[in-house]
């Protein structure tokens, strides 16, 4: 295995661990493997008619191998995220999907940062780490989400929520999680009025610094387009592309 793809493959164990973390916070969201693949889905659940889509996470297997171990072993509603490397086409997987009766629904870059290069952007607004359960509430409600446990509050939490603050209001968030040594990054958001300003970077910057006090090797992080003009200027380096498939007939979510 060369450096390159020993390293995509930890970086997707992170991505797994930290994905399902974050799922886990409505309802316990389990990672197992099924031969080459990896596997995020609901723990038991006495409906089964309440399951989520499962996510089926493949990196350099032919698609009707996955199509196989897929097909055999979920119980709901799946996707398939193929990741490929940066550089290696990705014409070929798309083809191969097709031809088994997927659709792509939509591709994302997938970044890691190795924490030895920082930028510390100008200060431009104030970046909290939510320490209060009122700021958790605050953002719950922005959100529409549970507000964030109490035990989820301290610097030594393995799940660390960030805020840009501009007078009373929250303005921006992104959130890291423990993962398998490193850090997951995941719902980076600034509210249109206040994007392009430098806030996105503060965020990121504080986050970051943060990760590498408590010792992460690497942040890892998928991209939309959008995104993925931000990261690099961040110290983020695109290592692959994740290109997510569907049966062409409905699933749930």
């Amino acid at each position: 295995m060369t450096r390159a793809s020993s390293e995509i493959e930890a970086a997707v164990e992170v991505f797994v661990h930290g994905h399902s973390a974050v799922r886990s916070r409505t309802f316990p969201y389990e990672v197992n493997r099924f031969g080459p693949l990896w596997v995020m889905r609901d723990a038991q659940r006495n409906n089964p008619r309440n399951y989520r889509t499962e996510e089926w996470i493949a990196r350099d297997v032919a698609a009707h191998e996955v199509d196989a171990i897929v097909r055999q072993h979920a119980r709901a509603g799946f996707v398939i995220c193929a990741i490929t490397s940066s550089g290696e086409p990705d014409q070929p997987l798309r083809t191969a999907y097709k031809a088994l009766g997927y659709r792509l629904l939509r591709t994302e870059g997938f970044f890691v940062h190795r924490l030895s290069r920082i930028p510390k952007p100008p200060a431009v607004v104030s970046i909290e780490h939510v320490h209060t359960a009122e700021r958790a509430a605050q953002l719950g409600k922005i959100t529409r989400t549970r507000p964030i446990g109490d035990n989820l509050l301290g610097d030594d939490a393995p799940f660390r929520q960030y805020v840009a603050i501009d007078g009373d209001d929250i303005v921006g968030r992104v959130r890291s999680v423990d993962a398998v040594g490193a850090t997951w990054c995941a719902d980076m958001y600034v509210d249109t009025s206040h994007r392009r300003r430098g806030f996105g970077q503060a965020l990121l910057s504080k986050m970051l610094h943060d990760d590498r006090a408590r010792g992460s090797k690497w942040s890892v992080l998928t991209a939309t387009h959008a995104g993925a003009l931000l990261y690099p200027r961040m110290g983020y380096e695109r290592i692959g592309t994740l290109l997510m498939f569907a049966p062409k007939s409905a699933t749930r979510s």
